[in-house]
């Protein structure tokens, strides 16, 4: 926990925060596997509180539509208080700003010399939203979006940008709704989630981004939860958006390294490597049959999404 008491800092007035708040104030970030993104909301103090012991890989800090506009602002200062105490953290720490033209900007300009690993935009539609922030953000910090638009949807494929632009979340509610399409679609195997999904994970490796599948809100369906875990995982995803511990642990056990995987692909690098010397790129393997180039760089996409 970052504070023992939290009894104090609710007596707190978001004037007393203000004068508290260290925007150089500075902690190691996370910066390793991606399993599991969690998200909280900032107006509670507890989950806030539990910043450096969480168990999800990533943790992003909601401003957006839980937020009723009478709290943002509230919200905003929680967030930037807790980060001026924080000394450690297991998890990448995101902050999710509401859209750029519905107060981001300003959310940004806020928080932007704060210690963080990434901002994410909402209702992202356009590139130029995305190169704005990378101008606002320090050097060291990454940009994400929700991709919940059809423009984003339809245009994500395009938008070649800077490297800092890492990764994108599907907000698939958002996202049916703004294609007038009826969340009754939201089922494993419906074909047409199958190809939202698939889609959405093609143009994001198409422009090297990180693809988050959504977030299943019915938190109780734990099994129902696991089953989309799966098909998303064959689909080749490799991360999850979750709403709770329950569905972190879940989501970081299926999407976690496969050992077998990596020994795997340990062999086969070597093998390659040690023949390539010899200057032969193709050969027969006595447990992994025919390796060539194209497997040999399969083998170290294993190594590399396993941060090894």
């Amino acid at each position: 926990m970052i504070f023992k008491n939290l009894e104090d800092i609710k007596k707190l007035s978001l004037k007393e925060k203000k004068e508290a708040l260290m925007p150089q104030h500075r902690f190691k970030l996370y910066n390793g596997l991606h399993r599991s993104n969690m998200m909280l909301n900032p107006l509670n103090l507890k989950h806030l509180n539990r910043l450096d012991s969480l168990d999800a890989d990533a943790v992003t800090l909601n401003l957006e539509d839980a937020i009723a506009p009478s709290k943002k602002e509230e919200a905003l200062i929680n967030i930037a208080y807790f980060l001026s105490h924080l000394k450690r953290t297991k998890s990448e720490i995101i902050i999710r700003v509401n859209p750029l033209d519905c107060g981001g900007l300003e959310e940004i300009e806020f928080l932007k010399d704060f210690c963080f690993n990434a901002i994410r935009i909402s209702k992202v539609k356009s590139q130029e939203e995305i190169e704005k922030v990378l101008k606002i953000l320090p050097k060291e910090k990454k940009v994400h979006i929700s991709l919940e638009s059809k423009e984003a949807f339809r245009d994500l494929s395009f938008w070649m940008l800077d490297s800092r632009f890492e990764r994108a979340n599907l907000g698939v509610l958002d996202l049916l709704a703004d294609l007038d399409l009826p969340q009754s679609l939201l089922k494993l195997n419906n074909s047409t989630i199958g190809y939202i999904l698939s889609k959405f994970l093609i143009d994001c490796k198409t422009i090297g981004i990180e693809p988050v599948s959504f977030m299943y809100q019915d938190y109780k369906n734990i099994d129902e939860f696991r089953e989309f875990c799966l098909w998303e995982k064959s689909l080749g995803f490799k991360s999850k958006a979750c709403m709770g511990p329950a569905q972190v642990k879940i989501a970081n056990e299926i999407f976690a390294p496969n050992i077998d995987e990596i020994d795997r692909a340990k062999e086969i690098i070597e093998a390659f490597e040690a023949n390539s010397k010899e200057g032969i790129n193709g050969f027969m393997h006595q447990e992994y049959g025919f390796i060539d180039e194209p497997i040999y760089k399969d083998a170290q996409n294993v190594l590399n999404s396993a941060k090894i």
